[in-house]
């Protein structure tokens, strides 16, 4: 893999419960919504499991994610392709955090910033 080793943990501060933030991490359907510009392959379940695999474009560059945990309160993912590493998200009432870890060409921090951003937009304007 070209690229260099990144690696970044972000929590910020999020006016939603925890079971709405599991929801919105573990639903296909709602990640799709807050993680744009990311497109996402077809034929996602509806909720996703131990063993699942899909991929992510971020432009032409394609991310495979295969679910490795999931527990009441946090996610792993393990990347290959445009990022060889893991993700790995936790969240409680009012916050939630993000791991990456990996060797990419991609500025995986900003990636990532933006990604909680936008979920925290997203709750925002689901809440209201």
């Amino acid at each position: 893999m070209l690229g260099t080793f990144q690696q970044s943990h972000l929590r910020i501060e999020v006016s939603a419960p925890a079971s709405t933030l599991r929801h919105s991490l573990t639903k296909p359907s709602e990640f799709q919504k807050w993680l744009f510009p990311q497109r996402f392959s077809y034929g996602l379940p509806e909720n996703l499991q131990v063993g699942d695999t899909f991929t992510s474009w971020m432009g032409p560059i394609a991310i495979q994610h295969t679910v490795e945990q999931i527990h009441p309160y946090s996610l792993r993912f393990l990347l290959s392709g445009g990022v060889d590493g893991f993700h790995e998200w936790c969240w409680g009432e009012g916050w939630v955090q993000s791991r990456l870890e990996g060797i990419s060409l991609l500025p995986l921090n900003l990636g990532q910033t933006f990604s909680l951003l936008r979920l925290r937009q997203f709750l925002t304007t689901k809440s209201n």
